[in-house]
């Protein structure tokens, strides 16, 4: 029987609880602290830059095929790897859970765009697919190297 509200880790001390359930509470509540502090940095990190790329491997070496479909499609549009930022999930486990929290969205590869959640691989593909991409990326002030393409044909 619980009889006091726990909010904090110096609350919980102040609760009289067996020693296993304390420390179960405990834990939880520093990791829950811990969350919060990735939180920040995630939601620094999809600021950071117009184009943030969450991915498994790095551009130059995608570790799946749903991050290299990604990468591919934002050459294919001009972005090169110093145009975006990409961070690497494999790397980090932390980061790789919390930006699916983050997110809500369950799958790596993530895009997001002026710190805007667009999509992973699938959704960027359909984007590509029905040029809504274009549109996209020139409201974040990228002109797409495929819309170049297409206006240097009309002329």
């Amino acid at each position: 029987n619980l009889r006091c509200l726990v909010n904090t880790t110096a609350s919980l001390r102040q609760c009289k609880l067996s020693p296993t359930l304390s420390s179960l509470l405990t834990s939880s509540l520093s990791t829950s602290s811990t969350a919060g502090s990735m939180h920040n940095k995630i939601a620094e990190m999809v600021k950071a830059n117009k184009v943030v790329v969450f991915m498994k491997g790095v551009p130059e070496e995608p570790r799946c095929g749903f991050s290299n479909a990604v990468i591919k499609i934002l050459e294919f549009h001009g972005l090169k790897p110093d145009v975006y930022s990409a961070h690497n999930v494999l790397d980090n486990e932390e980061l790789r859970q919390d930006i699916k929290t983050f997110s809500d969205w369950p799958t790596i590869p993530q895009v997001y765009f002026n710190g805007e959640f667009i999509g992973g691989c699938d959704v960027l593909i359909k984007m590509h697919q029905n040029g809504e991409l274009i549109e996209e990326l020139k409201k974040i002030g990228i002109k797409s190297a495929l819309l170049a393409a297409q206006e240097e044909k009309k002329e």
